[in-house]
């Protein structure tokens, strides 16, 4: 069996409810003074940065998810006071061996890359019973969908695409990011949006 292959260190952005899968795309807005100085270095290196999910708000010192995603910086613009508008494309899931003790203002992993999953189609039951979960999902929230776009989406950017926005609490998505294929992610996106649908008080989905 061959070996993952590891990132020697890869400067990462805790950010709660964001997920970046590969192949996709997540623009973000870069303010905080550690996170500029987190641009520039991987600007002037690999342009690379690891999308993770801390576990809790509990500050600097806050625990993370075994499981994140890399993305490159695809665009970039520098603006006139230092903050950042980017837009990563995500490379490869990477799973986090140890957090490296650095005197960056953020930080830093060792971390090695996960292979792709070898099936990114899903069955056509399954396409089905997403669409139509999404349509009631969008109608219940009041959100305007052009589903022909939708329609002609591949699976992979549909199942993709919908974890990345739906409204769930950082447990549920970090769950999707986990989710061994698109298959399995799209039946447990099916079973949130239908848990949702009963809780409709609730800003966020929680998976226990």
């Amino acid at each position: 069996m061959t070996a993952a292959p590891v990132i020697g260190r890869l400067s990462i952005f805790p950010l709660p409810g964001a997920l970046l899968f590969p192949g996709m795309h997540l623009p973000l807005h870069i303010f905080e003074p550690r996170y500029r100085a987190m641009v520039s270095d991987a600007m002037a290196r690999d342009r690379r940065i690891g999308m993770i999910q801390p576990m809790g708000t509990g500050g600097d010192a806050t625990a993370l998810y075994d499981i994140g995603c890399v993305g490159k910086i695809a665009e970039v613009e520098a603006l006139d006071d230092g903050r950042y508008n980017l837009v990563l494309e995500g490379v490869a899931l990477f799973r986090v061996v140890r957090e490296l003790d650095v005197t960056t203002p953020f930080r830093q992993v060792e971390a090695v890359m996960l292979p792709a999953p070898g099936d990114d189609m899903l069955s056509l039951g399954r396409r089905s019973s997403l669409e139509l979960e999404s349509r009631r999902f969008a109608d219940a929230q009041g959100y305007a969908v052009d589903w022909d776009a939708v329609g002609r989406l591949d699976d992979e950017s549909l199942v993709n695409g919908i974890a990345q926005i739906a409204p769930f609490d950082s447990a549920a998505k970090q769950a999707l990011l986990e989710a061994q294929d698109i298959e399995t992610r799209a039946e447990l996106i099916i079973q949130l949006m239908q848990f949702f649908g009963r809780h409709d008080g609730e800003d966020k989905v929680t998976l226990q």
